[in-house]
């Protein structure tokens, strides 16, 4: 997978919005939320997750995750886009999405 794919996937989540982040790299938000951020060089993909979900995805698979930020009940995932399995990828980004999108475009999503 590569950050072209990444930003296709976001951008068909209902509410999801593409802006300049930090460093001038792509952020993805719904309602003013960030769920997900490139980096720089666009070969990382970081993601929102519950700290359980980061935990067992490092463990599954340490090659291609890692952990970037935790806070709270959240962790932040980098994900290695080269290395990673696009399913998974799309998985993992929705379910980020999911954790900022309010419920009715969370219904919209479902059907």
């Amino acid at each position: 997978m590569d950050a072209e794919a990444v930003q296709k996937l976001v951008l068909r989540l209902p509410g999801a919005e593409e802006h300049e982040g930090w460093a001038g790299q792509p952020a993805f938000k719904v309602r003013k939320k960030g769920f997900a951020y490139l980096s720089e060089d666009e070969s990382r993909l970081f993601v929102k997750a519950f700290r359980e979900e980061q935990q067992a995805m490092i463990a599954e698979n340490p090659e291609v995750y890692a952990s970037w930020w935790e806070s709270g009940r959240f962790g932040w995932l980098a994900i290695t886009l080269e290395l990673a399995d696009d399913q998974e990828v799309e998985e993992v980004l929705t379910e980020a999405w999911r954790l900022n999108a309010p419920k009715y475009l969370i219904a919209q999503w479902d059907e």
